[in-house]
């Protein structure tokens, strides 16, 4: 699995790239100006003993700063090595000149101290190139002192500013692109986890669903199937009392019988509204045309049908609550209605599913607003994270509207 960069991971290569460049600019210079020097042929090879003294004593010391209390960052001990690196290279310089190549690098070690003493460092650095290539003011016996001051505190200055405006200025950018990475590396942390709080919210939305079936399905079990069958052991009592009289036992096992086959519609009846069969080979849609034909022919309206929106395979937990919410709704329009016309709608979106029965029949009155299986449909759709709403006026007809999440098949 391939793992994604974010900003954080780019704020830290840049911290290591900046580190790196740091630690491998002085070696980057002052070897091969050595090599350089020490390439060259010479009178005396003391020449070339003072070269390689000056060069070996000037890596020491830069080792030595990877080292506590050197490399802590505190201002003193930075200050410190700093001033004796940059004595070192105005040394190799007066030498010889080509190693003006290697104090270059120390503006950008400059860059490494503390902020108080940065814009120092750049300007002692300048001080040092400009007074070991051009000599102090005074020296130049071609030249007027005046002039050469003037010429001598402007280059400094000038090359001080540019060089430490240029230097701080990138420091600033550099700082507000590594804010701005962590501020993306945030965002995209909170936006895992806000998808990661969306999908717990739904499986707990599911679970929920599975939950209030099961305890709807023990209420029925209790208040049908447990009541029916003490009725029969009650009728069966009462028919071994009098066995010995055929005209008085036949009753009660007619009624133990009728019982037994109410039991057996119940438990029929249960056992399918786990899924109900319109479903098991189908998908909704097709289930709800199934459910409205076989409602037309039981009561003479044929209800129209409307499915928008792009179809959409969804959970069966989805599926099932939408089509019992339909079913329900047009059991109490055949009931209690007495309507000419029904509407039933169902419409897919991005997030949610909407489903709407709707009919022109006499409508719900206030006191009967939780009657008709209106509660066990407000259980079912909550369970599933949905809403239920209905809206309806005496003689004005009925509209039920349930909302649930577009959740597909398969989905975690």
């Amino acid at each position: 699995m391939s793992r994604r960069s974010t900003g954080a991971d780019a704020v830290r290569d840049w911290d290591r790239w900046w580190d790196g460049f740091l630690a491998a600019a002085p070696w980057a210079l002052l070897l091969p100006s050595a090599a350089l020097v020490l390439s060259r042929p010479v009178a005396d090879w003391t020449e070339h003993a003072v070269t390689v003294g000056l060069t070996a004593l000037t890596a020491a010391w830069v080792l030595l700063g990877y080292t506590p209390p050197w490399r802590d960052g505190r201002p003193l001990p930075a200050g410190i090595h700093f001033a004796v690196l940059l004595a070192l290279a105005s040394a190799l310089m007066a030498h010889d000149t080509l190693f003006m190549m290697f104090t270059v690098s120390l503006f950008f070690r400059a860059m490494a101290l503390p902020r108080r003493l940065t814009l120092v460092g750049i300007a002692a650095t300048a001080v040092a190139l400009y007074t070991n290539t051009m000599g102090f003011p005074g020296t130049d016996t071609e030249r007027p002192f005046l002039e050469h001051l003037f010429v001598y505190v402007g280059v400094i200055t000038i090359q001080t500013v540019a060089v430490g405006g240029g230097l701080v200025i990138a420091s600033k950018a550099a700082e507000q692109h590594r804010e701005r990475r962590v501020t993306v590396a945030r965002l995209e942390a909170a936006l895992e986890e806000n998808a990661g709080l969306h999908a717990q919210l739904l499986t707990q939305a599911r679970e929920a669903g599975v939950l209030d079936e099961r305890q709807r399905m023990a209420r029925e079990i209790h208040d049908t199937l447990a009541q029916g069958l003490a009725g029969i052991v009650t009728q069966i009592q009462a028919a071994q009392r009098v066995w010995e009289d055929p005209g008085a036992a036949r009753p009660h096992a007619d009624r133990a019988l009728g019982l037994a086959r109410e039991s057996l519609a119940e438990a029929r009846r249960s056992v399918q509204a786990l899924r109900p069969g319109q479903l098991a080979e189908s998908q909704l849609p097709e289930a709800l045309g199934e459910l409205t034909r076989r409602w037309a022919e039981e009561h003479g309206v044929r209800p129209d049908l409307d499915v928008t929106g792009e179809r959409v395979a969804l959970s069966p937990a989805i599926e099932v609550v939408l089509f019992r919410v339909a079913q329900e709704a047009l059991t109490n329009v055949a009931r209690h209605a007495d309507a000419s016309r029904v509407g039933v709608t169902l419409s897919y979106s991005d997030d949610v599913v909407l489903l709407d029965v709707r009919d022109d029949g006499r409508g719900i009155t206030g006191h009967n607003q939780h009657g008709f299986g209106l509660s066990s449909m407000r259980q079912r759709v909550r369970g599933i994270g949905g809403a239920l709403e209905i809206e309806s006026g005496e003689g004005e007809g009925t509209a039920v509207s349930a909302t649930v999440p577009a959740i597909p098949v398969g989905a975690a």
